[in-house]
């Protein structure tokens, strides 16, 4: 069992930082209670989404997600690759790697 006071990765292989953006790629579970950051998944990090992969909506939560967990506005968070499927790659503008 892991320890409850497990660092994470300095540079895991689920985001990279270019130039004054930061690229996550994820993983996404729509449809839960809840939205959150489960943690790795493979080369990914995965997150659960509190909405249904239905008319843009698992997305759009995302974005939300992703911009109150990081503190930007939504125009800041961009999903750039996978808009129809559950992997996608997502850009947060001027964003610094950390998470």
């Amino acid at each position: 069992m892991p320890s409850s006071n497990t660092q994470p990765k300095e540079n895991p292989s689920y985001s990279y930082q270019k130039g004054d953006d930061l690229y996550l790629q994820v993983h996404i579970n729509p449809g839960a209670k809840k939205s959150a950051i489960v943690g790795p998944y493979g080369d990914r990090l995965k997150i659960k989404i509190a909405a249904p992969p239905l008319d843009n909506k698992a997305n759009l939560e995302l974005v939300k997600f992703l911009a109150k967990h990081f503190d930007v506005p939504t125009k800041q968070v961009e999903i750039l690759q996978g808009k129809s499927g559950r992997d996608k790659l997502v850009r947060i503008e001027g964003k610094k790697r950390k998470l």
